[in-house]
């Protein structure tokens, strides 16, 4: 059961077929059939499962082939959310990273492809499809009986309501407050996780490059000259992680959940956030009701493994050593000994011995290799030796998968 010994963070580098029928979608106006696109997504998401399978990576996924960005369409499908379409900027936390990357600074708008609550939100199982459909075509590629591997990954419910300025998450009107907001927000992702159970999902793994983001010096300045807001940081991640917990609060105790605290990967491989995880590690991870954490460890830009000490006994981490930004593969000898150290802080939180400590250590990429559709560092070849390694690693310290 997850989470395994070598895992890996979710999107994989997509084949150019899949990103020719995309682009003749969007720029010559074809619909997907013309453009074969269920096919040739069906295809390569087959194809990048068996690459999974062949590499020994048991907690399989489509590699995001679905998507054309790591959030996917899970909440334009919510009923009563909206997508903004040129928004002003004015609506938007103008220090939070993936904001200031994003804005257009001559025209003060965000492009589109971000989400408020233009009504109540409520979950339709009828409008609910691509996490399913996404689920539902890995299944046809995975043997039956490890249908329970297979991971897919989500986006945080938190990830719109950072973005924007104090009260801007939802409509005038729609809410009278943000725990009004949450409390659906909440609802939905119950209804959404229970869909999927019912489906055979038993692996989920939320992306959150906001909890990163509490970590950031410079987001957490921005956040306290901001006279819009109405709660210090630390109220507004306990209101995050009472959030998650909400959402998770009715899962079956055979479902495995993990978050990610996505440091940003933007295309040529951009990272937007610094910062260690001393800052918010005992809250989060004492409190947030998560089985594992998949943490960035590639450079020094996440600090130190310090703040493991604060990981409890009854939750696992997955290391993120190995970069998905630059080519250059890691030497396997100084990947296994940061394991080791990492380790070690483990066991000194909790009072175990190293080799205890290591049974709930894994290790993976740092992050996704190509988070949005294309234009990423790594070829293909570079991915394979990254994932290679990544296996290598977990079998030669744990000899296990």
């Amino acid at each position: 059961m997850a989470p395994f010994r070598a895992e890996h963070m979710g999107s994989l580098l997509r084949p150019q077929n899949l990103l020719d029928a995309r682009e003749a979608i969007r720029d010559k106006g074809l619909s997907p059939e013309e453009a074969g696109l269920p096919a040739i997504e069906k295809e390569a998401v087959g194809n990048v499962v068996k690459l999974q399978q062949e590499l020994g990576f048991k907690a399989v996924n489509s590699g995001e082939f679905n998507r054309t960005r790591f959030w996917g369409l899970m909440w334009d499908e919510f009923e009563g959310s909206v997508a903004l379409q040129e928004a002003e900027a004015s609506m938007f936390r103008l220090y939070h990273p993936d904001v200031v990357s994003l804005i257009e600074k001559d025209r003060k708008v965000m492009p589109g492809d971000s989400v408020i609550a233009g009504a109540k939100l409520r979950h339709n199982r009828e409008k609910s499809k691509s996490n399913l459909h996404e689920l539902k075509l890995v299944q046809q590629f995975t043997p039956k009986e490890e249908w329970a591997n297979i991971k897919l990954t989500m986006i945080t419910p938190a990830w719109f309501h950072m973005r924007y300025k104090q009260g801007k998450a939802y409509a005038e009107g729609v809410y009278a407050n943000d725990e009004e907001y949450f409390a659906d927000v909440a609802k939905v992702y119950q209804e959404e996780l229970k869909m999927l159970y019912e489906a055979g999902l038993r692996n989920v793994q939320f992306d959150d490059p906001g909890l990163a983001y509490f970590c950031s010096e410079e987001f957490r300045a921005g956040y306290a000259s901001d006279p819009d807001n109405t709660v210090s940081i630390d109220t507004l991640l306990d209101s995050y992680i009472k959030l998650y917990n909400d959402s998770l609060s009715l899962l079956p105790a055979d479902f495995h959940t993990g978050v990610h605290l996505c440091r940003g990967n933007f295309i040529g491989g951009r990272h937007f956030a610094s910062g260690a995880y001393d800052v918010i590690a005992q809250k989060l991870f004492q409190e947030l009701n998560v089985n594992t954490f998949y943490l960035e460890y590639d450079t020094a830009r996440a600090g130190g493994f310090e703040p493991l000490q604060y990981l409890p006994k009854n939750k696992n981490v997955v290391l993120g050593v190995v970069s998905t930004k630059l080519r250059e593969l890691e030497s396997k000898e100084e990947v296994k000994r940061r394991v080791e150290e990492a380790a070690s802080w483990v066991a000194k939180g909790t009072g175990e011995s190293r080799e205890e400590a290591l049974k709930r250590v894994m290790v993976s990429p740092q992050c996704g290799f190509s988070t949005h559709e294309s234009g990423y560092p790594l070829s293909e070849d570079d991915q394979r030796a990254k994932l290679r390694l990544v296996r290598e690693v977990a079998d030669e310290i744990w000899g296990e998968a």
